[in-house]
Formats: C-alpha cells, sequence, structure tokens
C-alpha cells in the first residue's frame, strides 16, 4: 500500500489499470479524509491481506478531494469526513449510487502544552494565555465546520474568533498543535489515538451535544465503477466488516455495520 498527502490536484500521483496481459489486480485508488488517514491505512492493510488487491491512499481534506474528483482525478472511492461531499459527487452525476456513512467520527480539545485535567470548561479558551486556536478550514473540512459549532454552542467563537487558525484539514491542524504553534485545538479523536500521538500531549472528549453527529461517508466514484468495479466494491464492502469495524472503534469511531 502506498500512500500520498495532497493539497493540490497537480501533486496527485495515481497509477491507471495495467496491461490486461498482467494476472495482477489493478490498484485502487482511495481519497481518504485526512482524520481517517490512520484507520483507512489499517484497514487497507488487512483488505490488501485478504484480497491480495492493492490499494493506494490519497489523503486531504473532504472538500478538496472532491473537487479533484469532479476535475477528473482517477480516484475509485471517496472517504469523507461528512455525508454532504459523496452526496454532492452523487447528485452532480460523478457517482451512480448513492453514499452510505460507515462510521461517526468525535472531536476532541488536545495540546501539548496545558494541563487538560485542571481546566475543566471551554470557557478557559478565552483566557489571555491561549493565544492561537488551532481548528480545520470549515471550508474544505466538516471537523472544521463542527469546531465552530463546539465554539458558538459555548457562547465562545465571537469571543476568541481572532485566536482562530485555520488548518486546510485536519492534518494540517493536528500538526500545528503538535508543534505547540498553537497552544491548543479542536481535532478528531482518531487521530489523537494513533500510534503516532498517543503519547503526546493530553486531550479531553468534546461533549456530543456540542455539535452534530459527524457522519463518516464513502461513496464508490464514476471512475471506480468503470475501471475497477468488482475491486472496489470489495473494499467498499470491506469497510463495513466485522474486522473493519474493530479497526475503526479502536480510533475513537462508532462503526457501522452492513
Amino acid at each position: 500500500m502506498s500512500l500520498l498527502i495532497v493539497g493540490a490536484l497537480g501533486m496527485v500521483g495515481c497509477s491507471e489499470t495495467p496491461s490486461n496481459k498482467s494476472t495482477k489486480p489493478p490498484t485502487i485508488t482511495i481519497a481518504t479524509a485526512a482524520n481517517a488517514q490512520f484507520a483507512i491505512q489499517e484497514i487497507a492493510l488487512l483488505f490488501e491481506k485478504q484480497f491480495h488487491i492493492p490499494v493506494d491512499l490519497i489523503i486531504g481534506s473532504s472538500g478538496k478531494l472532491t473537487t479533484q474528483i469532479q476535475q477528473g482525478a482517477p480516484f475509485d472511492i471517496l472517504v469523507s469526513a461528512n455525508m454532504k461531499y459523496p452526496q454532492r459527487l452523487y447528485e452532480k452525476g460523478f457517482a451512480q449510487k448513492p453514499p452510505a456513512v460507515y462510521a461517526n467520527g468525535k472531536l476532541v480539545l488536545w495540546t501539548t502544552l496545558l494541563d487538560l485535567n485542571s481546566i475543566g470548561e471551554l470557557a478557559f479558551l478565552e483566557k489571555e494565555a491561549i493565544r492561537k486556536i488551532a481548528i480545520a478550514n470549515p471550508k474544505n473540512a466538516p471537523y472544521g465546520e463542527e469546531a465552530i459549532r463546539v465554539l458558538k454552542h459555548y457562547e465562545l467563537y465571537d469571543k476568541v474568533q481572532h485566536k482562530l487558525v485555520y488548518g486546510e484539514s485536519i492534518a494540517q491542524t493536528t500538526q500545528f498543535i503538535a508543534t505547540q504553534n498553537c497552544e491548543v485545538g479542536i481535532t478528531a479523536k482518531s487521530i489523537v489515538t494513533s500510534s503516532q500521538l498517543a503519547n503526546q500531549g493530553k486531550w479531553i472528549d468534546i461533549p456530543k451535544e456540542a455539535y452534530q453527529p459527524i457522519q463518516q461517508g464513502v461513496v464508490i466514484t464514476n471512475h471506480g465503477r468503470n475501471k475497477h468495479l468488482s475491486s472496489v466494491e470489495q473494499f467498499f464492502e470491506y469497510l463495513f466488516s466485522k474486522e473493519a469495524k474493530e479497526v475503526l472503534e479502536k480510533y475513537g469511531y462508532d462503526a457501522l455495520l452492513n
């Protein structure tokens, strides 16, 4: 399995279907929202081992990945951070079947500088000591949309708006916090519970009532249906398997089964 993190279409590198003379199955390309990258990497490895179908992952924000698909990027499946973008592809004719929800994501407040256990309420974000708060760009990233909703829920948005630093994706947002460019931030639980970050900093769950359920959506694109239908359908179904559910729940998702 190979992985690419992209910010623009020109940076994408994908392989087309191998020659018909090859006995190897074609590589399928999965465009994956940054919040899901660690879980999907692990699921893809299990899938490759079981079905012997190679997988490439393209990592980015859901909005940008959707735009790239609409501009002709040869992605076979979109694994999004919400249902809006997969639904958009379906409604605009870039997918023949409607998307499905495979899991619900969760938000956390994360820091590598502060002792969150002694803080309690999110109102501490107003304090002068907190100069920068990282969130994903709500224009591209569903987790950024819900981070704004959290701040408004606690009537903090107007008070801390000038402190907000926007990451292009939830991955970049997490980087801002990990490198201590921001004192604190709102990010995906699936990222801070990954093996890469599990021992870095401290995080607390944000109450579910503070934001709307983050329904993670998946859809097979026209490219996938036209080029690699059998392989992409296998991966689509595997995403709802017991094995995938166990991985997703390990990363803090509420996973769904077919």
